[in-house]
């Protein structure tokens, strides 16, 4: 049988697929360089040379919200005020915090991947939402079990990896992935350009979500709840090289989860500054002021 080999849609313009598929946004690699919120770098004499302070330009003054609570209330210019008493979401200011890098969820299938990206990616306000099983669907033209009966596994993983490929180009994304995703070693090159977050969710939790979906190929066994734990013991130790890990318990929802993810990811930015943020401060902690 014929090899699947995703439509040149995918990747090149002219055809009408990719009307359909190509997001609303610009590659990185064509993205005009400019910042959401506007800064004015100032030159800095230092070692006879002029530069300008990466604080200004990337920093932007976004802190944690969770560890500096006054972030949240966002004070009105006067009575009547459309900010007076308002609350800023933590999670519109995790666009800044992240400079344009892409989330990639990761996690079993049913872990709820595509409903917690989306609720993350609506909430920032500066990000866009991509599934890669609905562009494998869309730029096929076909549904997933169908791929996975005409072409076997192997093929819709060079499916999903081909799609992958041409996402990670892109820059402002929320993007969620297929749960085997992670089994291919190259995968792996284009999910760490950015930061993975991993649902992890027991395998009993999820066979309650999916009970009598047919759209899972890898379940349509005997004992689906068996074969989920076989893929989970798999995959476990890959999914575990994941940034953020969010363990959901049955009681949870989209939105809590969503929640969690948002305050991981804050907390992931403070422990994993910039390499610019940590070298200036390890400067400034020795007395190395040399910056006039």
């Amino acid at each position: 049988m014929k090899n699947l080999v995703l439509p040149t849609a995918l990747i090149c313009a002219g055809s009408t697929k990719v009307l359909a598929f190509a997001p609303a946004f610009v590659p990185y690699h064509q993205e005009q360089r400019s910042h959401p919120y506007p800064f004015r770098a100032t030159a800095l004499s230092a070692g006879g040379f002029e530069w300008e302070d990466p604080v200004e330009q990337f920093d932007q003054g976004v802190e944690n919200p969770f560890k500096n609570p006054e972030i949240l209330e966002a004070g009105g210019e006067g009575e009547g005020s459309e900010a007076e008493g308002m609350k800023i979401d933590p999670a519109r200011l995790l666009g800044p915090r992240l400079q344009g890098s892409n989330l990639y969820f990761i996690g079993m299938m049913g872990s709820g991947k595509s409903a917690v990206g989306d609720i993350v990616a609506r909430r920032m306000g500066t990000y866009n939402f991509l599934d890669t099983d609905a562009i494998i669907e869309q730029a096929t033209g076909t549904t997933i079990p169908a791929i996975f009966e005409a072409e076997g596994e192997d093929g819709f993983r060079e499916a999903e990896a081909q799609v992958l490929d041409t996402v990670h180009a892109y820059v402002r994304c929320v993007v969620s992935t297929g749960g085997g995703i992670v089994c291919r070693l190259g995968n792996w090159s284009k999910l760490q350009t950015g930061i993975v977050v991993w649902l992890d969710v027991a395998p009993e939790v999820i066979i309650k979500r999916i009970e009598g979906d047919t759209n899972r190929p890898l379940l349509q066994a005997d004992d689906p709840l068996q074969k989920l734990k076989d893929l989970l013991e798999e995959r476990k130790d890959k999914y575990a090289q994941a940034d953020v890990r969010i363990e959901i318990t049955e009681e949870m929802d989209a939105d809590a989860v969503a929640d969690m993810v948002v305050r991981e990811l804050h907390d992931f930015i403070d422990d994993n500054p910039p390499a610019w943020k940590k070298a200036k401060a390890k400067a400034q902690a020795e007395g190395l002021d040399w910056v006039q």
